[in-house]
């Protein structure tokens, strides 16, 4: 039976970590970067005083083109499990972050040309990798969605690395059903899950039905 594990991100608010934290999700995305979604380590160890983390999930910290001393104090302040670098951080950056840290390392691959080939290059440092849309001028959070049928290709590399492969970017209720078909190890929600700028329960029930009745092979 095939479920791919959720990822909430752009969390930019207590009212987003309540709503996450009632969700099925697996993992809640926290951006320390600059976007309209960012947050600071202060503001998430009040949350999480507020509302702890409930049923296992995972806290994913999301970093873009950010010193590793930085990180590192945001990993010391707030409980993240693990750590997401959403720039154009090299190997050597993400080997340091794992053995100051002793966390998971994520990195991101926007997809374009010659994603593949970057890939390769992170072979035995990523823990995981997040497939994103590539917009001139942003990092990620667009709502914008790449050409899907590249994602076969993105999922054997990972394989071949013995690690997972997560697919973002304008992933919503209406297409999460042709993304299903390909059926990635993880779905990276941002901007899918929102209504005028907040996480929405609505929308996040709608999601989880689509991806639970996929996973009992229910039209």
């Amino acid at each position: 039976m095939y479920r791919p594990l959720l990822k909430y991100c752009g969390n930019r608010s207590f009212a987003d970590w309540k709503t996450v934290m009632s969700s099925s999700c697996d993992y809640v995305g926290l951006i320390f970067a600059e976007s309209k979604r960012k947050v600071t380590s202060s503001e998430v160890k009040k949350w999480i005083e507020k509302q702890p983390v409930v049923n296992a999930k995972k806290i994913v910290g999301v970093f873009v083109n950010e010193s590793v001393e930085n990180i590192v104090r945001v990993a010391e302040e707030v409980p993240l499990d693990v750590i997401q670098c959403h720039g154009k951080e090299p190997p050597l950056l993400l080997k340091e972050l794992k053995t100051r840290t002793k966390k998971e390392v994520w990195k991101v691959i926007h997809h374009g040309e010659h994603s593949l080939s970057e890939m390769k290059l992170f072979h035995g440092v990523a823990d995981g990798y997040v497939i994103d849309s590539k917009q001139k001028g942003k990092w990620g959070g667009t709502g914008i969605s790449f050409d899907w049928s590249h994602i076969p290709s993105y999922i054997n590399e990972a394989s071949a690395q013995a690690v997972p492969c997560w697919i973002a970017g304008g992933v919503n209720a209406n297409n999460i059903h042709s993304l299903l078909n390909y059926e990635p190890f993880g779905i990276d929600i941002a901007s899918g899950i929102e209504e005028k700028e907040r996480k929405d329960e609505t929308i996040i029930r709608t999601i989880e039905k689509r991806v639970y009745n996929c996973a009992n092979n229910v039209s």
